[in-house]
């Protein structure tokens, strides 16, 4: 008898990264801190998510805990960190021991990180050239001599000019944007599955914040590399982003496609946010803050993500999601 083909069949997913429901927290004399509590979100393959919100909202600790950098007195203490490489089993970050071999191949062969000041990603008393050289020799199988012309090749596509000479330079003999461009290059070289960029802009200026933003975004459409970026400013978000999860109090507030957050945001936060993008106040006015744009409003008590009719998850009733998709009545 022929199968039956009637029934629906799930669509696949193509994610290199889930985060199942992830909790960390920070053990002081004080007691317990939760700085993540119950944070899930995916990342697909070859698309940019970022994670947005103000500072302490528990963006970097999650973005540390994806490579397992969270040091005492942090701890995970609960959830799923999946990793999918290509044609590889499935890898539970989360899980593994802290000398797990297979740790090692995940940190900068599977996923690779910028950090927010590139001085700190750099050892000043190593050439550049040496740097990612080693990068390249701990993750692949190739010479010194190969691992020196990828690292050439990889200095050329970010945009440091003469990098043959470059690469026997130290990282104080360059400026800022230019070291940002080597970690970029150091991240990259060795074509992780995924990218985490944890606010890589904010140590520089504006213009060269636009040249790294575009870089980024560039290089990810190239090399078909995910990213997941951190920043608090989400007017960088509409630049880089194709999906959005707003971070308030280690907690998801809401979730889905840039267009659907930028354009109608639905959570209070989110549009405290958005409201405070600097800009021009007219005389004798000041520029509003998240404050002033939540009017007192009390959005401390965690709710669970509910799914709008638009298909984002947002942190409301659903009251509160329905009568901000019921048209004014004129």
């Amino acid at each position: 008898m022929p199968e039956n083909t009637d029934k629906a069949v799930a669509p696949v997913v193509d994610n290199v990264l889930e985060v199942d429901d992830l909790c960390v927290s920070f053990f002081t004399e004080e007691g317990e801190v939760k700085a993540v509590n119950g944070v899930s979100f995916e990342v697909g393959r070859g698309r940019c998510m970022a994670i947005v919100g103000e500072s302490g909202s528990g963006k970097s600790v999650t973005a540390y805990s994806i490579m397992r950098l969270i040091q005492s007195p942090g701890k995970i203490v609960g959830g799923k960190i999946r990793v999918f490489p290509h044609g590889q089993p499935v890898i539970d970050v989360a899980q593994l021991r802290d000398k797990d071999p297979l740790l090692y191949h995940v940190r900068g062969g599977l996923v690779s990180m910028i950090f927010q000041e590139p001085m700190t990603a750099l050892s000043p008393v190593h050439t550049v050239g040496n740097q990612i050289c080693e990068a390249i020799l701990l993750h692949r199988e190739v010479t010194p001599a190969e691992a020196k012309n990828q690292a050439v090749q990889m200095l050329t596509r970010v945009g440091i000019p003469n990098p043959e000479a470059r690469m026997r330079q130290y990282p104080y003999e360059f400026s800022g944007g230019m070291r940002q461009r080597v970690v970029i290059a150091m991240a990259l070289v060795c074509k992780p599955v995924l990218l985490i960029a944890d606010e890589p802009t904010t140590a520089l200026d504006v213009t060269i914040q636009a040249q790294i933003l575009t870089l980024i975004r560039e290089l990810q459409q190239e090399l078909g590399t995910s990213v997941l970026f951190i920043t608090h400013d989400i007017g960088v978000v509409a630049q880089i982003a194709d999906d959005v999860a707003v971070m308030y109090r280690g907690r998801i507030v809401e979730r889905g496609t840039v267009r659907q957050v930028i354009k109608k945001p639905l959570h209070p936060y989110t549009k405290g946010l958005l409201g405070a993008i600097p800009g021009l106040a007219a005389p004798g006015t000041r520029l509003p803050t998240i404050e002033s744009v939540l009017a007192g409003r009390d959005i401390s008590r965690p709710m669970p993500l509910l799914t709008a009719p638009d298909g984002r998850l947002v942190a409301l009733s659903d009251t509160e999601i329905q009568e901000q998709f019921t048209p004014a009545i004129p």
